[in-house]
Order: structure tokens, then sequence, then C-alpha cells
């Protein structure tokens, strides 16, 4: 296929992750163009060769995909059907890829509107963080109409390593992405504590690391976020408002299926605490740091 026949592409949202999905798309030969409300994200992908646009409504015009790259699922539904959302301007066969976590009962809902007027929706939420995101080795847990898969194919080759079709409805993506939170959440809290309390027996907690990463009570994220710890460095890779947000969901979708997750809950508070104590933009391995700051604990970077 030649680059010509190949659909142009709209990237909404260019924060970490949606700036190396966008990136990534035009590396591989995409005619893509970004949107963000952030004027310098915009800005600095027309720096590096791809398009801007200063809404979605324009970034969707004449785009046979759109991805969605934001947060929630007030911001998919603004982008899809508020003022210069995409649905005003996205052509009547092309498909919008929705990448936010979410609900799985309001991802089936925007997908029916989105259906209605004779387009097509695809749940994709994403997981793999912004480096995999700019290499194109993201794994994407989607499910959608055969129509809308087929579609979104070549930006979906284009952007995973790992490609989950998880059913022929919107929704199933959703609820896949939530299981994974809910273990990622607790995953970070669990090893946020462990690592305070072994700084609090006054261990040498980079020989914690050591020991713990090549023993059976490692797990992803400890491996992965407890580097911030030792190093003192809180920039936000996933912030946690992050775990707040998805948490919650967790919980509520919990409280109507009356089905009991006791420590998603615990691991909620802990991030709730994190973000009352005012961390809550700064990287989601701040939990560690909170429990040090309620304990008088010292970790590294911290005043003593």
């Amino acid at each position: 296929m030649t680059s010509s026949a190949k659909p142009r592409i709209a990237v909404i949202g260019l924060g970490s992750m949606g700036y190396g999905m966008a990136g990534a798309l035009r590396r591989a030969g995409f005619d893509v163009t970004g949107c963000d409300v952030a004027a310098e994200a915009v800005k600095r992908f027309v720096s590096e060769g791809g398009k801007g646009a200063a809404t979605p409504a324009e970034a969707a015009k004449d785009a046979g995909i759109v991805v969605s790259v934001v947060v929630n699922a007030a911001q998919t539904e603004a982008i899809l059907f508020g003022k210069e959302g995409v649905a005003e301007t996205l052509a009547r066969d092309a498909v919008f890829v929705s990448s936010a976590t979410m609900d799985p009962e309001i991802a089936r809902r925007l997908a029916k509107q989105l259906e209605a007027t004779g387009r097509h929706y695809l749940d994709g939420p994403i997981s793999g963080g912004a480096q995999r995101a700019a290499q194109g080795e993201l794994t994407i847990l989607a499910s959608g109409t055969a129509a809308a898969f087929a579609r979104a194919r070549p930006a979906l080759d284009a952007m995973a390593a790992k490609l989950y079709e998880l059913g022929d409805a919107a929704g199933q993506g959703a609820a896949f992405k939530m299981i994974n939170q809910l273990l990622a959440g607790v995953h970070i809290a669990a090893a946020s504590e462990a690592m305070a309390f072994a700084a609090r027996q006054g261990l040498d907690i980079r020989k914690v690391y050591e020991v713990i990463t090549a023993s059976a009570g490692n797990s992803w994220m400890f491996e992965n976020r407890m580097p911030h710890v030792l190093d003192g460095d809180y920039t936000p890779r996933s912030a946690v408002e992050i775990f707040v947000k998805d948490l919650g969901i967790i919980q509520d979708m919990a409280r109507n299926a009356r089905f009991p997750v006791p420590v998603s809950a615990a691991a909620l508070q802990m991030f709730l605490m994190t973000a009352a104590a005012g961390m809550g933009r700064d990287d989601d391995a701040s939990v560690a740091r909170m429990y040090a700051r309620i304990t008088g604990t010292h970790l590294p970077g911290e005043p003593k």
C-alpha cells in the first residue's frame, strides 16, 4: 500500500501517550493531524513533521480514522458531541477509536450515539506507557463491530505490539481495561507501602529493590515504579489522580454489581490521601511519599 492510499488520521489529545501515538503513526507513513488544548503540544508536533488543528472538528475533517487519547468519559463525549466535536465533520464511514479508560456502560452509550449517525466506534483502551506509545508497541484492548475493526486496522497495526480483539460490541475493551487498572492500582499501592516500610526498618532500599525484583514478591509495577522512589524523582509519568479516577470507577462498577472489592477500595484510599496531601499531579509512586510523610520516615529526595 502506498502512503497516498493510507487513511488520514486525526489524533485528539497530545499528552504523553497521545503524542507518542501520533508520532508512531506519522513515522509509519500516515498523514497525521494532532489536536490538543495545549497549543504548545500541537506546535511541537507540527515542528516534527505532523499537522496541527485548533479544534477536534477541524482535525477530523476528511480523516478516515480519529484516535481520541484523553483522560475520561466526559472528555471523550465532549470530543465527540460537544461544541466543535468530531461528529460534526467526521466522514460517514470513518471510525472513532476511543482510548480513554471509562465505565463500560458509558462506552456502550457513546458507541450507540455515534453509530446512529452512520459512523463507527471502536472501544480501544491502551496500556504500556509513553515510551511504548512512541515506539508503536502499545497493548490495545479493543472491542467493536467488524466494520469498526476493519476501518481502524491500519492505525491499530501501527500503534500496537499486541492487539486484543475482545468482542463485537463497545464496552468489552473498557471492562478488560478496568480489570487491568484494578490490579495496577493495587500493585502500586502495595509496592509503595512495602518500600516505605523497608525504609522505616532502616534497610538499604536500593538493596531491597535488587532483592525483591529477583524474588517472588516482585510485580511489574514494583519494578517499574520503585526506581522513581529510589531516585526521589516524582515527575509524572502517570499521575496519582489517574488512579483516583480509575479506582473510583471500579468502586462504582462494583457497587452497581453488588460485588465486594475491598482490596481496591483500600488502594483507592491511599491514592486519595496522596492527592489530598498535594501530590495529585505527581507520579503515582508518590503513594510511597505519603506513607513516609505520615510516619516520619525518610525517603530519597525528601527533606529530613
